[in-house]
Formats: structure tokens, C-alpha cells, sequence
């Protein structure tokens, strides 16, 4: 019987299966985006590689082996066309950062040492096992920290952009206009990087990158304290224009680091 979950602990591991589904969602799609889509213009032969290129192609075909025999995902249409080695790379980063992440779970619940399986289905087997990591915040935490580094570093590599919108008012914690919100997590995060609030359980008390946050059933509250109204929060949800402003004077993104919830 697992024990009971530690206070505070439910708000990470609903942030857990927010970030555990996005990266089940994005892992598959780095696929694609391994090799460049190259056409030749009609009637032309593609140029042979420079005897130059020779040991970089050579390089890049071990790398499309290596993915497929280690990682179970074959380059779309890999012949002699270049594979993006930085797509490869994050891949062997996920795969083992998830490999990892298992493994330590199970030893520290002490379960036995898990079958080797795919990386959405190492997830999945992750997320079956959240009541008994929510009786350990530690690893609670440290759960949530890993699969929303591999999930944003997943992100980046394809491209993506999460949409930010301005929200009204001002921050209850440090008073500044810094309220934004971020539907695809539904959600407000204070972007003031120097916001701390008082609530000892939060990330942003001891992660310099976490952002304070108002999940949808903290909405109302929100909106009483800031002077916002709960329906323009609502509003901002389902808003398309994001905030230019918000992803350059936010701190949630570094050269070097994921930004945290």
C-alpha cells in the first residue's frame, strides 16, 4: 500500500503528468526531423559528396545505425542524405536521461530492476508509479525536474514555442506586472525573476529558474489579489497573440538551461 502523498507534493506530480505527456508526444516526432528534406530540382542528379565529405557522411550513417539499433527509430528515407546531428544527440540524451530516471524510481521504491522498453513506454511505466513517488517529495521533485528539462529540451530541438499571453494586474508576491499566462500548461506564472513567494514547498523559494504558478482552480484567488478578473484570465487561455515581450524579459529561457514550471 503506497504511503500517503506529502503535502505540497500534489501540485508536482500533476506538473509531472503535464510534462511526461509532452515529452510521449514529442519523443516520436524527433524522427522525422533527423534527416533534412532535400530535393533536387527536376531533371538533375544530386551532387556526389567531395571526397572532403566522405568521412562526415560515413560519420552521419554510423549515427542512423546507432539511433535505429540503440533507440528503435529508423531516419525517414536515410540514404546518403545528412542526418541532423544535434537531433541525434538530443535523442541519446532523452533516451538515456528516461533510462536513467526509471531505474532510479524503482530502486528508490524499491522495486525491482525494470525490462527494457521503448522510451514513451518507460514514461508511461513512470507515471503508473506517481502515488508511491509522491511519498517522497525529494524524488517527487526531482522526477518533475528531469522530464521537464528532456520534455523542453525536446521542444527546442523541433522548433517549437510555447505561446505566451499578457495577463492584467499585478503579481500578489512582488507586485510587478510580470503576470503571464501559458495555455498549453494552463496556467499564470509570475515571469519576475526575482518573485519569491511565501509558500515554503515552492520551487521558486530554492530553483532560481522556477516561476511561481496559478494552476485553474487558483484562478479566482488570482484574480482577487492581483486586480485581474478571472474572466480575462480565462480569456488569455485561449488567446493566439502571444506576448512578444514576455519571452525576452522573462527569464524562462537561458542559452543553457531548461526554464522550470
Amino acid at each position: 500500500m503506497a504511503e500517503p502523498t506529502a503535502p505540497g507534493t500534489e501540485a508536482v506530480l500533476r506538473d509531472t503528468l503535464l510534462w511526461t505527456a509532452a515529452l510521449v508526444r514529442r519523443f516520436p516526432e524527433l524522427a522525422g526531423e533527423l534527416a533534412p528534406g532535400r530535393r533536387s530540382p527536376a531533371g538533375t542528379r544530386p551532387a556526389a559528396p567531395s571526397p572532403g565529405d566522405a568521412e562526415l557522411l560515413r560519420r552521419e550513417r554510423r549515427e542512423a545505425l546507432l539511433l535505429e539499433q540503440r533507440h528503435g527509430l529508423a531516419v525517414p528515407g536515410h540514404g546518403a542524405a545528412p542526418i541532423r546531428l544535434h537531433v541525434s544527440d538530443c535523442i541519446r540524451d532523452v533516451t538515456d536521461g528516461v533510462v536513467e530516471l526509471e531505474e532510479a524510481v524503482r530502486s528508490r521504491l524499491g522495486l525491482p530492476r525494470p525490462p527494457r522498453a521503448g522510451v514513451t513506454e518507460r514514461l508511461r511505466r513512470i507515471a503508473g508509479l506517481l502515488d508511491g513517488i509522491g511519498a517522497h517529495p525529494d524524488l517527487a521533485r526531482h522526477v518533475r525536474d528531469e522530464v521537464r528539462r528532456m520534455a523542453r529540451r525536446c521542444a527546442r530541438t523541433l522548433g517549437e514555442a510555447e505561446p505566451v499571453v499578457r495577463v492584467a494586474g499585478r503579481c500578489p508576491w512582488c507586485d510587478s506586472v510580470s503576470l503571464r499566462a501559458f495555455p498549453d500548461r494552463r496556467a499564470v506564472l509570475c515571469v519576475n525573476p526575482a518573485c519569491v513567494c511565501v509558500d515554503p514547498v515552492c520551487g521558486c523559494q530554492d530553483d532560481p529558474a522556477y516561476r511561481h504558478l496559478w494552476r485553474e482552480d487558483e484562478w479566482r484567488e488570482l484574480a482577487d489579489a492581483s486586480g485581474a478578473r478571472t474572466e480575462e484570465i480565462e480569456t488569455a487561455m485561449d488567446g493566439t497573440e502571444g506576448d512578444a515581450g514576455a519571452g525576452t524579459g522573462t527569464g524562462t529561457e537561458t542559452d543553457t538551461e531548461e526554464t522550470a514550471c
